[in-house]
């Protein structure tokens, strides 16, 4: 009885220690790294959504002032640093990826990598606007004869390793794959003030697919 007892608890012990990694890394594997077809529209005056998740804030910035933040001027550098590049007056439009969420980032136009910049920074929850801007970050600047864009991949509390497929001067097309960011993150686009925004704050959005802004002619 004593033998059979230890056998069954060396099966637990084994069962845990490999059957579970395994189910956890198929699992991972299989869910968190899926990559489904998506439906990329073929008009070229749109602005898609790169990631899909939820809009938790859509912002006007200026070049002079931090409105977008009810007067609070902690973040005034900030904003300047990821927006000067792109245009001194636009929107910030931040998408929050839950763990749910599919976590490839697409392009969100067609154009050409002009830069990509990392930046370290803090590791917080980014179910927020704030957190964005002091957590760690990837910035894209794409750039065609129409627009330029930025989208900026954020690492949130869990996780903290953003992949990035794109270099400067390559080429993409619009819903291409150009990253990813695993588990709960954010991803937020600068957008500058010639496009007429489609979306509104607490809308779902789909990478590759749905139209975050209209730009104009």
């Amino acid at each position: 009885m004593v033998y059979y007892e230890l056998a069954m608890i060396i099966y637990i012990l084994l069962f845990i220690i490999l059957v579970i990694p395994l189910a956890f890394l198929f699992f991972w594997k299989v869910y968190f790294l899926r990559s489904p077809d998506r439906l990329v529209p073929d008009a070229q005056d749109i602005i898609l959504a790169p990631a899909d998740g939820k809009i938790i804030e859509i912002h006007e910035y200026t070049k002079s002032e931090v409105a977008l933040l009810k007067g609070d001027k902690r973040y005034r550098g900030l904003i300047k640093t990821i927006t000067e590049d792109v245009s001194p007056h636009g929107y910030l439009v931040s998408i929050f990826m839950s763990p749910l969420d599919v976590h490839m980032n697409r392009a969100p136009i067609s154009g050409k990598v002009v830069s990509v910049k990392h930046s370290d920074g803090k590791f917080l929850a980014v179910n927020s606007f704030e957190s964005g801007l002091v957590n760690e970050k990837t910035e894209i600047v794409i750039k065609n004869k129409d627009i330029s864009v930025k989208m900026i991949q954020i690492a949130g509390f869990v996780a903290r390793r953003i992949v990035t497929h794109v270099k400067p001067g390559e080429a993409v097309d619009m819903g291409q794959i150009v990253g990813l960011i695993n588990i709960g993150s954010q991803v937020t686009l600068v957008l500058p003030d010639t496009v007429k925004l489609k979306v509104s704050k607490g809308d779902r959005v789909v990478a590759g697919e749905t139209t975050i802004a209209k730009i104009n002619s």
